[in-house]
């Protein structure tokens, strides 16, 4: 009887060392379970209702791997939305299939809201939420930035002056202004009265020369990201002077860079230059941006 006993009891023990060795077996399966891809839209990061932005996460991402693209639409300062910038995410992802990219919006300048620098902020609120959430998203906190136009300064102003983590390691500039002491717009009273408009003067020293303090050519420095330009030689809005200016702060910096003019006004480029600019942006980003 007590062999009886004691041969249950053992049978018994290993039955349930099998249901535990298999439990296991299916919570490790389903923990290293590739993610599928995902799009959150409207996702807020801050109090306005302005302050959202668009997410997409590539399947089998992870948060040692998974590197994001932000959008930034232009719009001079007042206007436009993240919807302007949605012809880039299919491009991206067509080309780029294991970044995430985030199109955001956001605060539009108004009277009582300035663009700058609460603009520039922005984009650093929505790398911070970003960041605060690797784990749960699985990106890990690094960052290239594409913008356009009025989104293009906000880039490159960001990226010169307010990443002083260096999260930011790329960006793309499309016929950004750069230089507001050019004097394309020093000689026009019209702007001037305009950047008086843009600038929350109580964000910035009092002896401040504001055209000179948000204008990206005049930030760079030799921990400036390697940036890459495009530009139209018959740009009415932006001189192509702004981009050569730039061209030459970051060279002059050792900075890696890449400037391209094409015969066009202000981003109206050609179907065979749009292509151009397409396959350049595309290396740049596998060479600045890679998944490791």
């Amino acid at each position: 009887m007590n062999k009886i006993v004691t041969r249950t009891a053992l049978l018994a023990t290993f039955f349930l060392m099998l249901i535990s060795c298999s439990s296991d077996s299916d919570k490790t399966t389903q923990e290293t379970a590739p993610l599928e891809a995902e799009v959150q839209m409207n996702v807020s990061y801050g109090d306005d209702p302005q302050q959202i932005y668009d997410l997409y996460l590539p399947a089998n991402r992870s948060e040692i791997k998974t590197k994001t693209i932000i959008l930034v639409h232009g719009g001079g300062w007042i206007e436009g939305d993240k919807a302007d910038m949605d012809g880039f995410i299919s491009l991206l992802q067509q080309n780029h299939p294991d970044h995430a990219i985030v199109n955001m919006n956001y605060i539009l300048a108004t009277q009582q809201t300035p663009a700058f620098p609460n603009q520039f902020l922005d984009i650093d609120h929505v790398i911070n939420k970003l960041t605060a959430e690797k784990e749960a998203l699985q990106l890990q906190p690094v960052f290239g930035l594409l913008g356009v136009s009025a989104g293009a300064h906000l880039s490159l102003q960001y990226d010169y002056v307010y990443d002083t983590d260096d999260q930011v390691k790329m960006v793309v500039d499309i016929v950004g202004p750069t230089d507001f002491t050019d004097p394309r717009y020093a000689d026009d009273p019209n702007f001037q009265a305009a950047l008086a408009f843009f600038v929350d003067e109580e964000a910035y020293p009092n002896t401040t020369d504001y055209a000179a303090a948000t204008s990206p050519a005049l930030q760079v420095n030799r921990n400036s990201s390697p940036t890459i330009l495009f530009y139209g030689n018959e740009d009415p809005l932006v001189p192509l002077t702004n981009g050569q200016t730039l061209e030459n702060a970051l060279s002059e910096n050792d900075i890696t860079n890449s400037f391209t003019v094409y015969n066009a006004g202000h981003g109206d480029f050609s179907p065979v230059d749009g292509l151009d600019l397409q396959n350049k942006v595309s290396t740049f980003i596998n060479t600045h941006l890679a998944i490791d």
